[in-house]
């Protein structure tokens, strides 16, 4: 009887150290940003317009958590090979997505900007008012708002947050973030505040539902900005609440100029 006690509780151990192990190594990974991924980088100075050919391209692991959408995986190296740059890249700075696209006659499809699993769907931001993408260009990142009438109350809207740091792969008919003059004098004609942006199948519903039932419009945010807490939707009442306008405010202090450098 002793021994099938012993033989329990050095099993039991065993399972209890196997799954203290396991936990321990699952820890270490979320704490270094999670599993490692090989995405792919420029192993040299390549110039914008050039062919990708195999000596032109390297590896690097990068914690999953600090891997952008747009980045290229070391696995899909067969698809990009063969096809130009829109953009100039330096050593070892990883290839995305948006950069492969070529002149205005040689724009990509779309459909092959959207990483698996998402789907690209097409909106308009800003009713006919196109400044608010005036300064959106395929590549960025920006943050969608809905604004949308109160149940019963059809004067009175409200502004709620639907999705925030949504991939734009188009505006108008313009995938290059750097297309050529021509191009872009045809997207602007075509524009009309319309973005393409990559999201998942549960989010186009989302988006679907807000332009059914009101608008949208969209906020252009820095690259690496990550997703903040969820919002609480604004009321149209705020507008004129002092008190609730002065706690809705960000505080600006001043941190002298800032330099703009150019993203890609």
């Amino acid at each position: 009887m002793n021994r099938r006690a012993l033989l329990i509780a050095l099993v039991v151990a065993a399972l209890g150290g196997l799954l203290l192990l396991l936990y321990q190594q699952r820890f270490e990974r979320e704490a270094s940003g999670g599993e490692r991924i090989k995405l792919l980088v420029a192993l040299k100075p390549i110039e914008r317009g050039k062919a990708l050919a195999e000596d032109m391209l390297d590896t690097r692991d990068v914690p999953l958590a600090y891997v952008e959408d747009r980045a290229i995986r070391a696995a899909d190296k067969s698809k990009i090979l063969g096809l130009k740059l829109g953009v100039s890249l330096q050593p070892q700075q990883t290839l995305m997505w948006t950069d492969l696209v070529g002149s205005a006659d040689e724009r990509r499809d779309p459909a092959t900007l959207i990483q698996p699993g998402n789907r690209a769907v097409t909106i308009r931001a800003g009713r006919d008012d196109t400044s608010s993408t005036a300064l959106i260009r395929p590549g960025n990142y920006v943050d969608v708002i809905a604004v949308l009438p109160q149940p019963g109350q059809a004067e009175q809207k409200s502004a709620a947050v639907l999705l925030q740091r949504v991939l734009v792969v188009a505006v108008g008919s313009e995938t290059s973030p750097e297309g050529s003059e021509a191009a872009h004098d045809r997207a602007r004609s075509e524009r009309e505040s319309m973005l393409t942006v990559s999201v998942t199948l549960s989010e186009a519903q989302l988006l679907a539902l807000a332009t059914e039932k009101g608008r949208l419009m969209v906020a252009l945010r820095n690259p690496t900005d990550q997703p903040r807490p969820p919002q609480p939707d604004l009321p149209s009442s705020t507008l004129l609440n002092v008190i609730e306008r002065e706690q809705i405010k960000g505080v600006r202090r001043p941190t002298g100029p800032t330099r703009l450098e150019e993203q890609r």
